[in-house]
């Protein structure tokens, strides 16, 4: 079992049956349990914890819909509304079961009702492991726009068994590992060269190379919780990459780990054009991303509505558009403004790398 201690919550990896799991739920025998899942955990990965844990006999199961579209405060307010018809109070103890949407979407709902109840995140996907369930952010979507309404609020504990990944297709694994390339080219260019390689989903899964992933993003949520400034470099990608994810919402959508991908191979670009980066990291990135990560073509029109969409972009100030770019594999900034027209440029390269990869 690997464990460590963040501010006020702990994580443990490793399997689930093995861990402080049952003797924490023993500390809420005489309280109310709800276990917050989607259709899809529903389905694959509830039955393992009622048939393994007793203790969850008599839990309350509230179902979300599948999906970043049902990401969104009607969803929320349902769920409000069963917990008040139900009586559940703040000391009453909230499990989040599923993927990145129900720690998201499980985590917001739970620090808000009462003004925050007790949670704890039983990620099942490889991006709720590795980001999602991590560094108590929450959020739900307004409109089209991502993570625009949201809390700061920990769980109590995050429990990472990676036996949940065999539900999911190989489609799935792939997107975590983009915000596991994410963290190691913000910060850990070790990391960057044992990964970039990888390409099976037994190699990509293994305890130790989650916990590194996870360690990564901690640490620099311990300096900075409240991203006041350092816990910034963790956008990296998703200024574009949540623009793109949003303008195809209501096309043909596509995963936030898809998005983060292209959104990284933008960003790097403009990096290496703003003479950060050097033409041959840009070069093994790019490299990387695209053998993994299917480019996209975006006629101009396209490219200023995604322009558009990242004006709205949380990290922005004063109008600006403000972005993480990279200083080298390993390296990187924020706060970097940026002008449309680079932007514009970038995006048009992303276009390029799609008609050469078809």
């Amino acid at each position: 079992m690997l464990t460590f201690k963040g501010s006020g919550y702990s994580v443990e990896i490793g399997s689930l049956l093995k861990s402080s799991f049952s003797s924490l739920l023993d500390q809420y025998e005489k309280q109310n349990i709800i276990v917050i899942v989607d259709e899809n955990t529903h389905d694959s990965c509830l039955t393992f914890l009622t048939t393994n844990f007793p203790e969850l006999e008599n839990a309350e199961i509230i179902l979300l819909p599948c999906g970043e579209e049902n990401k969104v405060m009607e969803i929320c307010f349902q769920v409000w509304n069963a917990f008040t018809e139900h009586g559940f109070g703040r000391s009453d103890l909230v499990i989040n079961l599923g993927g990145g949407v129900v720690m998201d979407m499980g985590g917001f709902i739970a620090s808000i009702y009462k003004r925050g109840m007790t949670f704890i995140n039983i990620p099942t996907s490889l991006m709720g492991m590795v980001d999602a369930a991590i560094g108590g952010k929450t959020g739900i979507d307004l409109n089209q726009y991502k993570n625009q309404l949201g809390t700061f609020a920990q769980p109590k504990y995050v429990y990472i068994d990676t036996s949940f990944l065999k539900t999911l297709p190989a489609e799935e694994i792939f997107n975590g590992y983009a915000e596991m390339l994410k963290h190691a080219l913000i910060r850990d260019v070790e990391f960057w060269n044992k990964i970039k390689t990888i390409h099976s989903e037994d190699e990509l899964t293994t305890d130790e190379i989650i916990f590194h992933s996870i360690k990564i993003k901690a640490s620099i949520i311990e300096e900075d919780p409240r991203e006041g400034g350092l816990r910034k470099l963790l956008n990296f990608g998703h200024t574009v990459g949540h623009a793109l994810e949003s303008y195809y919402m209501n096309k043909t959508a596509i995963s936030h780990g898809h998005a983060i991908a292209l959104g990284m191979c933008t960003e790097a670009h403009i990096s290496m054009k703003q003479n950060r980066l050097s033409d041959l990291e840009y070069k093994e990135i790019e490299k990387t991303l695209t053998k993994i990560f299917p480019m996209i073509s975006l006629a101009p029109d396209d490219i200023q509505n995604v322009i558009e969409l990242m004006y709205q972009d949380k990290k922005n100030d004063k109008g600006n558009i403000r972005c993480v770019l990279l200083n080298g594999i390993g390296f990187a900034a924020y706060d970097i403004i940026l002008t449309e027209k680079e932007i514009a440029m970038s995006l048009l390269h992303l276009s390029l790398l799609s008609k050469i990869s078809n």
